[in-house]
């Protein structure tokens, strides 16, 4: 463990404007982590072949960053669903399968991890009720969004009041997929048509999952923002499962993308 860097997460400008106050958030990079090698940086992934120690301490800078302990930054056992579990000041470390949390509870930090998926961030700052989901094209299909939206209102959210932020994911310009994924999407919807362009091979497409993301979660009645910032081509910042299986690598890192809701009078 000789990097001591600091992490350097990217903020939200909508979060940081208009839920500042009430939730403090990031999107975390690769900068500011211990692991090395093909996880070099910031990886979090308890999933990953990673050192387990480089991984905790990865995590514990994140809680750090927070100004919270190791053991209050809550995340869960991703499996692609649209499963969403309540974190509140009872949490003991469990990761249970999901793809979604939501707190009201301060100083609990939640969080979901990527590697060119989707990390969207929530936060009604009224009622001081955050979110976080993590979205590839199965939960963005299937309903982890709205899911989360629900678990939130559930809380005491209200829908209008609702901000989301979609963090570093894969673009369309480097999402190429098949005839069978693009049969999937228009057998749920025909007008997902327009998330897909010709890519220069025969029958495949060019896949926006940002596009499909922002316009469900606005379809939803909730304030959407996409940060508009690729995994797959900034090797430097950030992790990504379709670069690593483009370069036959053996395994890769994902980051994490964390919010939480202030104590009250916490600056």
């Amino acid at each position: 463990m000789k990097d001591q860097t600091l992490p350097a997460p990217i903020e939200s400008p909508l979060l940081a404007e208009r839920a500042g106050k009430a939730a403090q958030h990031g999107f975390f990079t690769r900068t500011g982590g211990v692991s090395g090698g093909i996880y070099r940086g910031l990886n979090v992934g308890l999933g990953s072949q990673d050192e387990r120690e480089n991984v905790h301490e990865n995590r514990a800078r994140v809680a750090r960053w927070f100004s919270a302990a190791p053991e209050k930054l809550a995340t869960v056992h991703q499996i692609h669903s649209p499963d969403v579990v309540v974190v509140d000041d009872t949490y003991d470390g469990a990761r249970p399968q999901a793809d979604a949390l939501v707190s009201a509870t301060p100083g609990v930090v939640i969080g979901v991890l990527a590697a060119d998926c989707g990390p969207i961030l929530f936060c009604d700052p009224d009622a001081r009720i955050v979110g976080a989901a993590h979205a590839g094209w199965k939960g963005a299909l299937y309903g982890v969004l709205e899911n989360t939206i629900a678990a939130m209102e559930k809380l005491g959210a209200k829908r209008k009041n609702i901000l989301a932020s979609l963090g570093p994911s894969i673009s369309r310009r480097n999402y190429e997929v098949g005839p069978e994924f693009v049969a999937r999407f228009l057998a749920v919807d025909k007008s997902y048509e327009r998330y897909f362009t010709p890519s220069g091979n025969e029958d495949h497409a060019m896949f926006d999952l940002p596009g499909l993301t922002t316009q469900r979660l606005s379809d939803a009645g909730v304030t959407a923002e996409n940060l508009d910032i690729c995994t797959y081509p900034d090797e430097d910042r950030f992790f990504s499962y379709r670069r690593t299986t483009h370069r036959q690598e053996p395994d890769y890192g994902r980051q994490i993308s964390a919010i939480m809701v202030r104590a009250d009078g916490q600056p």
